[in-house]
């Protein structure tokens, strides 16, 4: 490492100090650095293959790739979010109405909150797996078995779309839960490793990574708005719906199997090999420890823990809150305002707002990694859940008063919400691996998915407790 660099990062990093940042390294942390990287590499290991030669993308192709394994990560979760009506249709298609409308009406109200619960718990336990095995399993046996348990699952949800579920509503509604508790799991498995991977990349790989994510939610919302606008039955547009997924995910497997045939991947790839502490021991043979968490947690809790509670606010409301705020001129009659209006202003807006947040990280990294400004703009989104709670979210049990009583509000206030958490998640996200030695940018990276993910479980508990106080 070059001793004058005030920040201990990555050889691949394109970060720079910019103004904002009010911390310089210590000699002392630069040594403790220095001392941690030579015991981590062999000592009989070639300097990093980045440090003598470095490729060019050529055409682009390894940053699309990224990109389309960004927009894979979130795919599932988003399809089954986005999916409301055809999920609303299965939970009420029951011939027993003296029974079945009241269990359908509390289905209904809470169905955002329990799918957000039985995705991210399970998330947390697999990316605590992730990190355990980081150094144990391949990246390509972490991320291809992920790959293909995600398609297994969207492949059965895909069939059971045609399948009459009105005699077995309850059990058709848990099936959901744990198809969707096991392809948020494989999701998480994913997207750890590959933000792992791209740790050893420069940054705007890692940035491509976080911005594909955003653009699979918005190709999520596009899709779900022109099933409902082409077909006339709700079962063919989630079948249509779903064999998009399916034909999505399949492409990501095809895409990851190239990644290794590319020249710019394959020089990083094998640059980490040789920064990696798990490579070698001391016999010449494979070692399987697990990385040491305090050096990583050193340099970067403050970036962990407003990725977290970035990822909490975001999934506190959205989609539970966002998706339940119906439009005041509902009575109308106008399909913009009954058919279109959610699926436009809370999961489209939203998505996309989402997207434009993390793609300007791509030009502005402002404020830097060590700055008090990151932390502080990240506390100031709190106030966005107030302005949700206030507008016209319906039914309303006990806040009764409707502060924000026009559609132009709930528009505003999720291009907001959805900006904001591109822009602040994806910053500490792509800070993290590059603040600390090379050799734990890839456990660095599950570390933050981890913070990222532990947002979403607690957000998504507070989402149910937000909705019944409402």
């Amino acid at each position: 490492m070059d001793n004058t660099e005030p920040l201990q990062s990555s050889l691949n990093s394109s970060y720079r100090p910019t103004a904002l940042d009010d911390h310089v390294i210590s000699d002392d942390e630069e040594s403790e650095d220095h001392s941690l990287s030579a015991s981590l590499i062999p000592k009989n290991s070639p300097a990093p293959l980045a440090v003598r030669y470095s490729p060019e993308d050529s055409y682009c192709l390894v940053y699309i790739i990224f990109f389309l394994m960004g927009i894979g990560s979130l795919l599932p979760w988003n399809f089954f979010i986005t999916a409301k009506h055809y999920w609303l249709y299965k939970f009420s298609n029951n011939t027993d109405h003296s029974s079945g409308e009241e269990q359908s009406s509390d289905l209904s109200n809470y169905f955002e909150s329990y799918l957000a619960i039985a995705s991210t718990v399970p998330s947390v336990v697999c990316l605590i797996l992730n990190y355990v095995f980081v150094n144990r399993l391949s990246p390509k046996m972490r991320i291809l078995s992920s790959l293909f348990v995600i398609l297994l699952v969207f492949v059965i949800t895909t069939v059971l779309v045609k399948v009459d579920v009105s005699d077995c509503r309850m059990e058709f509604f848990t099936g959901t839960l744990v198809s969707v508790a096991v392809v948020s799991g494989a999701s998480n498995i994913f997207s750890g490793s590959m933000f792992g991977i791209s740790g050893q990349f420069p940054m705007r790989i890692s940035q491509a990574l976080i911005s594909g994510q955003a653009m699979g939610g918005t190709l999520s919302a596009v899709a779900s708005i022109v099933d409902l606008a082409a077909a006339n039955d709700v079962t063919n547009s989630a079948l249509a719906y779903f064999v998009t997924a399916d034909v999505f995910i399949l492409l990501c497997i095809i895409s990851y199997f190239l990644l290794p045939q590319l020249a710019y991947s394959r020089h990083y790839m094998l640059g980490s090999t040789h920064n990696n502490p798990g490579v070698m021991n001391e016999g010449g043979g494979t070692a399987s420890a697990v990385p040491p968490l305090q050096p990583i947690l050193q340099k970067t809790w403050v970036l962990g823990l407003s990725v977290f509670y970035v990822f909490f606010v975001s999934i506190m409301l959205f989609p539970a809150v966002s998706s339940g705020i119906q439009s005041v001129e509902k009575d109308s009659g106008n399909p913009w305002t009954t058919t279109y209006f959610v699926p436009l202003t809370s999961f489209l807006l939203y998505n996309f707002a989402d997207f434009c947040g993390r793609q300007a990280t791509a030009w502005l990294q402002v404020p830097g990694p060590t700055s008090r400004v990151l932390p502080a703009l990240v506390l100031c989104r709190s106030i966005i859940v107030p302005l949700l709670m206030f507008c016209n979210y319906q039914p309303r049990e006990h806040l009764h008063t409707v502060l924000f009583g026009h559609d132009v509000y709930p528009v505003v206030f999720n291009c907001l919400l959805g900006l904001s958490n591109g822009y602040l998640g994806t910053l500490p996200m792509i800070y993290g691996p590059k603040v600390v030695p090379r050799e734990l940018a890839e456990a660095t990276g599950v570390v933050m998915t981890f913070f990222l993910t532990l947002g979403l479980a607690l957000g998504s508990a507070f989402s149910v407790l937000l909705v019944h106080y409402i």
